[in-house]
């Protein structure tokens, strides 16, 4: 089920501070756009492995990169696209931006348009001392204008190459480009919708060059293509319809996804829609029938059982949801974010008896997926229980090391380590998490 974790136009910038905005985190939705992005990361030469698709919590239509190999995807991206093949189009484009080395480039064209600035407001101090003020006024608009022209132009030609890299990774992955130009025209016609100007003058103020002349070379390129007439991929078409109605239907106002996803609608997407809906309105047995009618379309489905499980969680029956999470934890091979939650109802039942299968549950999870806050916080509680305090602040380091309470991770990490037998494993993480959170304090102070 779905989880946040806090931390213009589609594509509208090579970088912006994803730590800013919330990362929702589903291992269903997580799956199936590491399996959309796949081919394409092969086709980029890069390792599947070390490429993330992240999704962000943010209604826009936008897709990033910000350094690393991880690209960003706004939850308003996937809303707005119909189609799996729309965002691997998308997801293409972004490789491009990663192969291209454009994060790290970017701050050539950034370092460029300093200059300039800089420069003409030396200018414009001059003049003014000299009594011009409407000179110096000039100067300094003329520079700033400059700047902001080299700029743009530089983001402009990024765009373009990533533009060609991406139809390239489509070509060589055999996926057809056809999503990409069906993208690239909702886009245009957002910018008409908005009146925003097709003329060659406004190009000088854009971060992008217009849709209809990316569409155009983009065409020319996808059409010859021998994927050109490649059928969509329907398993993944038909996985991707889920994940959108289950992404709406968890962050949309209830009333909304009802009229999107009426009663009359039986298929898999509309009852996953409805069954957020009524949860979130706590409508609790309507949105357990929903989750039953899930279950009985397909009773392996381990998403379906946690959807049931965390449900009864959420309404305040553990005991109930343990059945649906423990049967879902093993059909996913103790998927981490399943598993935590798992862990959870486990703690939840107050039943001392369940916290050692707490334990071995919330143990793996971190195990696999060290950068999960939430199963770090249910561990520290199983090991509070046992009178474990060591490693009960331990866990509330890697927790708030991870949710930036730095100054609260040094301090858990210190009681931690005086607690730990010097020299192990433990001991060892626990003084790593403090030199981690005091360089972070240290950096943060540096800055102001």
């Amino acid at each position: 089920m779905l989880q946040i974790f806090a931390c213009l136009t589609a594509l509208a910038f090579v970088a912006q501070p994803a730590m800013a905005q919330s990362i929702l985190r589903d291992a269903e939705t997580e799956a199936l756009l590491q399996d959309m992005a796949a081919p394409l990361v092969v086709a980029a030469g890069l390792e599947p492995g070390n490429v993330d698709i992240v999704l962000v919590n943010d209604p826009s239509i936008n897709a990033f990169v910000a350094g690393g190999q991880i690209v960003y995807l706004h939850s308003g991206l996937i809303n707005a696209a119909d189609t799996a093949n729309e965002v691997q189009g998308v997801i293409a484009h972004e490789l491009g931006h990663i192969t291209g080395g454009h994060i790290i480039r970017s701050s050539e064209g950034i370092g460029a348009a300093t200059n300039i600035s800089i420069l003409s407001l030396l200018i414009g101090v001059a003049a003014a001392a000299a009594g011009a003020g409407e000179a110096a006024m000039g100067a300094i608009m003329a520079g700033q204008r400059a700047a902001l022209g080299k700029f743009l132009a530089f983001s402009r030609v990024q765009e373009s190459s990533a533009d060609a890299a991406g139809a390239e990774y489509l070509s060589k992955a055999g996926i057809s480009g056809r999503g990409s130009l069906s993208f690239f025209r909702k886009l245009q016609n957002q910018e008409f919708r908005y009146a925003r100007s097709q003329s060659d003058e406004a190009t000088f103020t854009r971060t992008h060059p217009l849709s209809g002349d990316r569409i155009a070379r983009l065409r020319e390129a996808y059409i010859v293509d021998p994927a050109w007439e490649a059928p969509d991929d329907p398993v993944l078409e038909a996985r991707f319809a889920r994940i959108k109605a289950k992404l709406y239907g968890y962050l949309a106002e209830p009333a909304r996804v009802m009229r999107a996803y009426p009663n009359s609608r039986q298929d898999v997407p509309a009852r996953y829609a409805r069954a957020y809906a009524f949860h979130k309105d706590a409508q609790v047995q309507r949105a357990l029938d929903e989750a039953e009618g899930l279950i009985a379309s397909d009773p392996g489905n381990p998403y379906f059982l946690e959807l049931k499980g965390q449900i009864l969680l959420e309404s305040g029956r553990p005991d109930e949801a343990l059945p649906p999470l423990r049967r879902a934890t093993e059909l996913t091979a103790n998927h981490p974010l399943i598993a935590s939650i798992f862990g959870h109802a486990l703690i939840a039942t107050e039943d001392q008896g369940n916290f050692e299968e707490a334990e071995r549950v919330l143990r793996t999870a971190v195990g696999k997926d060290r950068r999960n806050p939430f199963a770090w916080y249910q561990l520290g509680v199983v090991y509070a229980a046992r009178g474990d305090m060591p490693r009960a602040r331990l866990a509330s380091a890697e927790q708030q090391v991870m949710t930036r309470q730095y100054a609260l991770a040094m301090r858990s990490a210190q009681v931690a380590e005086n607690g730990l037998t010097e020299g192990t494993a433990d001991w060892l993480r626990a003084q790593d998490i403090r030199m981690q959170a005091t360089a972070e304090l240290e950096r943060l102070q540096d800055r102001r």
